[in-house]
């Protein structure tokens, strides 16, 4: 595709305070490693404009498909909690064999955060 896709990246601070930001990605390579996008993705974040100072410098680690694109899109708030294997990108890997396509939605979490909503998925209001 020429010019690269557009790659939503959902910054998920906190699962259960549902604290995350939207960022769109535009011109994204398919063929880069998912490492590369991720180093990519957190220098960027640290200097966009606009964006609120915890997003900036939180300890972002992991990347998971939340949506691709003409998908089912989950009912989960922030995003599902299932189908880790196929859904958490693997560093190694392209986005492209990572199933990540143009008008993907990712979320970027830690995944130690993650590994604690998920054992224990409640909400705090």
């Amino acid at each position: 595709m020429a010019g690269g896709a557009v790659v939503t990246v959902r910054l998920v601070r906190s699962f259960e305070q549902r604290n995350y930001k939207p960022v769109v990605f535009h011109g994204v390579s398919l063929e880069q490693t998912v490492q590369n996008f991720i180093r990519f993705v957190r220098d960027d974040i640290a200097t966009r404009p606009g964006l609120p100072p915890p997003f900036k410098k939180y300890a972002y680690d992991t990347m998971k498909i939340i949506h691709q694109p003409h998908g089912a899109k989950t009912n989960e708030l922030v995003m599902s909690l299932e189908d880790d294997d196929k859904l958490i990108l693997q560093d190694n890997q392209t986005l492209n064999a990572a199933g990540v396509a143009n008008e993907t939605e990712l979320a970027f979490f830690r995944r130690e955060d993650y590994g604690k909503y998920k054992a224990n998925p409640q909400t705090a209001w």
